[in-house]
C-alpha cells in the first residue's frame, strides 16, 4: 500500500510542472509583463531621448545618431535594473549577470521596433528637436515598441526568464 501510495505521489509530481506549462494562466500574466515592459521602456527613452537629442545638436547623420541612441538605451535600460538589484544587496558583478539575463532580449526588441518605427516616418530622422514630427514620431515609435515587446516579455517572464530573474530581488 505505501508503494502504492509512493506511486501516486511520483506520478502526481510528474505532472506537476506540465500543468503549469500548459494549462490556467501563469503567475505572471500579462499585468507583470506589460510592468517589466515599461521598466524596459523607460531605459530605453531615456537613452534614446539623449542620444537623439546628443546626435540632432551635433549635426551627427542618422546612421552615428542612432547607434549612439541605441547604446544609450542599453546603457540606461541596464542601469535601471542594476540599480533595483545591487539596493536589494546583490553585489555589483552579480548584478550585472541578473541585469544582462532580464533585460537583453527586451531591450533588443524594443530597439529594433522602436528605431524600424522612426526610420519608416517619412523625415522624422532629419526633423529637429524643435519640430513636432521629432517627438511625435518618437512617442509612436514607443508606442508601437511597447506593445510589440510586452508580449515577448511576458513569453519571457512565463518561462522564468527575463524579468522574472529580477522578481526574486523585489
Amino acid at each position: 500500500m505505501s508503494q502504492d501510495t509512493h506511486g501516486a505521489d511520483a506520478h502526481h509530481h510528474d505532472h506537476h510542472p506540465h500543468q503549469h506549462q500548459h494549462h490556467g494562466p501563469h503567475p505572471a500574466g500579462w499585468g507583470t509583463a506589460a510592468k517589466a515592459t515599461l521598466h524596459c521602456l523607460t531605459g530605453c527613452a531615456v537613452g534614446e531621448v539623449l542620444g537623439m537629442v546628443i546626435g540632432t545638436a551635433l549635426g551627427w547623420h542618422t546612421a552615428p545618431t542612432m547607434a549612439l541612441a541605441i547604446v544609450l538605451a542599453f546603457v540606461f535600460g541596464y542601469s535601471l535594473t542594476l540599480r533595483a538589484v545591487t539596493r536589494a544587496g546583490v553585489a555589483f558583478g552579480a548584478a550585472i549577470g541578473v541585469a544582462l539575463a532580464a533585460d537583453t532580449l527586451s531591450i533588443t526588441v524594443m530597439e529594433i521596433v522602436d528605431n524600424g518605427v522612426i526610420l519608416l516616418v517619412p523625415g522624422a530622422m532629419e526633423a529637429h528637436l524643435s519640430d513636432g514630427l521629432f517627438w511625435g514620431a518618437l512617442a509612436l515609435a514607443f508606442a508601437v515598441a511597447f506593445l510589440v515587446t510586452t508580449p515577448v516579455n511576458r513569453w519571457l517572464i512565463g518561462r522564468g526568464k527575463g524579468h522574472a530573474v529580477v522578481h526574486q530581488y523585489h
